[in-house]
């Protein structure tokens, strides 16, 4: 089985949390990919810069200026940061970007109904499952950021839920492949002030019904749309659960 594991960016964001997770992450059997965030890194950063921040439905709003930033940060800083953590700890990592090896091939968004700028739907049908099942067939353990490139030469920014599902669902043409999304909630929660109202399981139709009632909102919205598409292209299970939980069984279980 193949795991591909992704962590958001609070659990990168506090250096205890983020090692407590890669232990658990190293004690996870190969082959396995992780996949994170870096979003409020990159945040404090345009603040710094003076560069406005703007997110829409979870989504950040990206201009030029914005994707330099974001790109040195996730393909740098986080990238490069993570993969020395797990070479520490014994894991052959390698650190990659949507254009390396041709990856994560994706096409700008259109601009209607909303321009997000330099953002990148991946083109699924594009990635480069070859190029993963040789990583993988070497024991090495990618280690891949939000960033996708339109193969002309532009790197785009990515959600980074939504690049975990692709390659999740790249890597279940590989092996059986299991997606895992780790985060700091206990699973996709019925009341957000309660950390142990956790939702354990979520099909396509009580998605709708918790989309149209608020419960999903906000950054849950890609998150729980990637499951979605992940479960519908093949992969063969998808969890949402605490950063703390990865060796167990608990959290939501998302199904079709």
């Amino acid at each position: 089985m193949i795991r591909v594991v992704k962590i958001g960016g609070n659990v990168i964001d506090d250096e205890a949390t983020l090692s407590r997770f890669l232990d658990k992450f190293e004690q996870l059997p190969a082959p396995k990919v992780l996949v994170h965030g870096g979003g409020k890194l990159a945040t404090r950063l345009c603040e710094q810069l003076g560069i406005q921040t703007t997110m829409i439905d979870g989504r950040r709003v990206t201009d030029k200026a914005t994707l330099d930033v974001v790109t040195m940060v996730y393909a740098g800083l986080v990238n490069k940061h993570i993969v020395a953590c797990l070479q520490a700890r014994g894991v052959q990592a390698i650190g990659l970007s949507g254009a390396d090896g041709n990856l994560l091939p994706a096409r700008r968004r259109s601009p209607e109904p909303i321009d997000y700028g330099f953002v990148g739907d991946i083109v699924q049908a594009g990635v480069n499952v070859e190029f993963l099942r040789t990583l993988l067939a070497a024991g090495i353990t990618p280690v891949v950021c939000p960033l996708t490139h339109d193969e002309q030469g532009s790197m785009l920014n990515s959600n980074a839920d939504g690049v975990a599902s692709a390659v999740a669902i790249a890597a279940s043409q590989i092996d059986e492949t299991q997606l895992v999304y780790c985060f700091e909630k206990n699973g996709v929660l019925s009341d957000v002030d309660d950390s142990q109202s956790v939702i354990p399981r979520i099909d396509s139709i009580s998605y709708e019904q918790l989309k149209a009632d608020g419960t999903i909102s906000k950054g849950m919205l890609p998150k729980i749309a990637s499951s979605m598409k992940a479960i519908e292209s093949g992969v063969g299970a998808v969890v949402i659960k605490h950063a703390d939980n990865l060796l167990n069984d608990l959290g939501t279980v998302i199904v079709k």
